[in-house]
């Protein structure tokens, strides 16, 4: 007796947020390997992000296409359903992947994934993987026309910061690494929504002064004073505790006799990127939901890392570390290590404002979670 159609059925490719997570947890893990400065690990961010999102907005009402709304963003290709029938999920997925890929050193990391992806969904459903593949490339080559035009590869090639030091107000490389102030053009980064870098220029920081009566000389008081009276609490206080789990500095670099070797961590717009996961998996969101909120976040980091540069390289304002070492106690050293940069406005203060302004327009306000991001790195909840 003979039976006919006994061969095995495709399987529905099924995508998941976790699919979603995998990625950008390994875009995170790629950037911290790479040390990625916090504004181009921002920008790294950002781009796969829309182009998964510009997918999803393509076959779910319930979103609008960016293209418009971003700067130099026109919309993507449509998809052809002469084709077939399209998995927008996995052609987001392969987009951000494609897009994710031109951004980093380490491809060979993110190649690893791509193809033990493919791999279970081509035997899975051939057909339907080879369909979305095809589209989710060509919106990852219109994403990457696009990010080709954002000036960042021009910035690669203008000057380093240089040191002014005849002007003690001005920045000065810190110990211990003594580095070169880092993207001192980032400025002129393409901007995604605010309308230029100095759209929201803040009040300057008070008038440089070493009068112990000026506001400026009571603040670098401050800063000495708590970072003592911190530090005489020791390693286990409350205080020093918070300031470890925000210490995303992904140039902390320790010296040992004549060795000095770098402690690699996340980036401030990791952390947020991290904290958006949290808050989607705990209100069971899925994955065009997932896709939306890190889209929303990414391009409110970027941007504030954008604005923030603006600042920290207009203002240039020396940091407490160089005052306090030559002026009041040369053996001083902060809790956390100095970042190579100028010290206004607050990195981790623009771009948590940010961040946390997104996630509260997506989740709303009272939202309680638990912040586990840190864990893979050692940190506590």
């Amino acid at each position: 007796m003979f039976f006919a159609g006994c061969q095995n059925e495709a399987t529905p490719i099924a995508i998941t947020p976790e699919h979603y997570y995998l990625a950008t947890d390994k875009m995170t893990e790629i950037m911290i390997h790479d040390i990625f400065s916090p504004p181009v690990a921002s920008r790294i961010f950002a781009y796969p992000n829309v182009a998964a999102f510009e997918i999803i907005a393509g076959h779910n009402k319930k979103y609008n296409s960016l293209s418009g709304q971003l700067h130099g963003l026109t919309p993507i290709p449509i998809f052809d359903g002469k084709k077939g029938t399209l998995n927008p999920q996995l052609a987001a997925l392969i987009a951000h992947i494609e897009v994710s890929r031109e951004l980093i050193f380490s491809e060979d990391r993110i190649i690893e994934l791509r193809d033990s992806l493919y791999n279970v969904w081509e035997t899975a459903n051939k057909t339907e993987f080879e369909i979305a593949r095809e589209y989710g490339l060509e919106v990852a080559l219109h994403i990457k026309l696009w990010l080709d035009k954002d000036n960042y590869k021009q910035t690669r090639t203008m000057p380093k910061y240089t040191v002014t030091s005849e002007d003690p107000s001005k920045w000065q490389p810190t110990p211990p690494g003594y580095m070169d102030g880092i993207e001192p053009h980032w400025a002129k980064i393409r901007t995604f929504v605010i309308d230029s870098s100095s759209q929201f220029k803040p009040i300057p920081p008070p008038t440089f002064s070493l009068d112990k009566k000026s506001e400026f000389y009571k603040e670098l008081i401050e800063v000495y004073n708590i970072g003592n009276a911190t530090l005489e609490k020791g390693d286990e206080s409350e205080e020093v505790k918070i300031a470890q789990f925000w210490d995303c500095n992904p140039y902390v670099s320790v010296t040992r006799g004549h060795l000095m070797f770098a402690t690699k961590k996340i980036t401030p717009g990791a952390h947020w990127m991290g904290i958006a996961k949290i808050a989607s998996i705990k209100t069971n969101s899925d994955f065009d939901d997932t896709v939306f909120a890190a889209t929303k976040t990414s391009l409110a980091i970027a941007d504030a890392f954008i604005s923030c540069w603006d600042e920290k390289y207009r203002s240039n304002l020396i940091r407490p570390e160089t005052l306090i070492n030559k002026y009041i106690d040369e053996n001083w050293k902060p809790i956390l290590q100095t970042p190579p940069f100028p010290e206004y406005t607050s990195g981790h203060s623009v771009v948590s404002g940010a961040a946390s302004t997104a996630l509260t327009a997506i989740f709303g306000d009272n939202f309680q979670f638990d912040d586990d991001t840190e864990v893979p790195f050692g940190l506590p909840v």
